[in-house]
């Protein structure tokens, strides 16, 4: 089965549990971390997932953020979750807090069946306020 396929079949799975989950956990478990298992990450591998990833912020110590995906010990990517019958739109000042205390160079935010990304294409180590790219599983 090619990618376009498998994200088909996992839309259609979102569509079928998104009336059945009721907190973030569950989002987690049911939606996010089985869509980054099928992009090809090993969700049960903590040198490439981490979950509750400290990322300090100024003074404010242990903050953390959902997710930071790894690449050579290094995080590439932070991933910010939500319950999946939240919006998003009042949650990307937290991600953009922790998008400057690490190297990652992307920031995800998501409740499971929207998938919001960012980066710093507007000022460098700086996430923008707008996400380049927006997926709807829906």
């Amino acid at each position: 089965m090619d990618f376009i396929d498998e994200l088909k079949q996992f839309a259609l799975r979102v569509e079928n549990l998104r009336e059945k989950i009721t907190t973030e956990e569950a989002t987690k478990n049911s939606l996010i971390l089985p869509f980054f298992q099928m992009l090809g990450y090993d969700i049960f591998d903590p040198s490439e997932v981490v979950p509750e990833f400290t990322a300090d912020v100024g003074i404010k110590k242990g903050e953390k953020v959902d997710y930071a995906i790894f690449q050579n010990g290094t995080p590439i990517i932070l991933v910010e979750a939500k319950w999946c019958g939240e919006k998003l739109d009042k949650h990307g000042s937290q991600l953009f807090r922790y998008f400057g205390t690490t190297k990652a160079k992307f920031g995800i935010l998501t409740n499971g069946i929207i998938y919001q990304f960012f980066t710093d294409l507007e000022e460098p180590n700086k996430m923008d306020e707008k996400p380049f790219m927006e997926l709807n599983l829906l």
